[in-house]
């Protein structure tokens, strides 16, 4: 079996992780918009700078965290299962944004201090 070039392979996980890092990031602001505007009352008492701080370092760690897909991608593109990983990864990314989903829903729960 031919194996593809080395470019070919990374060049076709950044297409596919960074076009879908969009949605990754808009299912989360989504996720703590809900949660802050369903508890709009708890939001007021804790809004400070703080928790915009919090709330930007969050969003880099999720944004690390989404790199973790990578090594996965890259490990398996260059294995004799590429064909069929390249038309099955969306499970990995939707595994991925449930499980980033519900820390987020967790974590925005957590920074109204238990408000919600």
């Amino acid at each position: 079996m031919d194996y593809p070039d080395a470019r070919d392979v990374i060049g076709d996980a950044i297409r596919y992780w960074e076009r879908h890092r969009i949605v990754y990031n808009v299912v989360l602001l989504v996720v703590v918009a809900a949660i802050f505007s369903a508890n709009a009352s708890a939001f007021d008492r804790v809004l400070s700078l703080d928790l915009f701080l919090q709330l930007f370092l969050l969003a880099v760690m999720a944004n690390v965290a989404y790199c973790a897909a990578y090594p996965v991608d890259l490990t398996v593109q260059w294995s004799t299962l590429r064909t069929s990983w390249l038309r099955v990864r969306w499970v990995l990314f939707a595994i991925g944004l449930g499980f980033a989903a519900t820390l987020a829903q967790f974590i925005a729960r957590g920074l109204l201090g238990g408000h919600a």
